[in-house]
């Protein structure tokens, strides 16, 4: 060990070297875990933290204008098309 390394320096980088191979040890378990799956089985699986999608489009709200909103919405769109 040279003179000008402290024992706690050399001791924080053998824990560093430790702690980043196990993380990549475990890293590449679980990449390799979750490859093992077949595509077939996995297809028939949803995700449980997602909530269901709906079958249906929601509800659509309409409101019918009076004429002088009709008037003042077509004064509107004609302001709009000037630009």
């Amino acid at each position: 060990m040279p003179d000008y390394l402290s024992i706690l320096a050399a001791l924080g980088a053998s824990l560093l070297v430790l702690v980043a191979v196990a993380w990549a040890v475990v890293l590449l378990l679980l990449l390799r875990g979750s490859r093992s799956g077949s595509a077939a089985g996995r297809a028939g699986r949803t995700l449980s933290g997602l909530p269901r999608q709906r079958q249906e489009a929601p509800h659509v709200e309409s409101v019918e204008l009076t004429p002088a909103e009709q008037d003042a919405f077509a004064g509107l769109v004609r302001q709009l098309g000037r630009r």
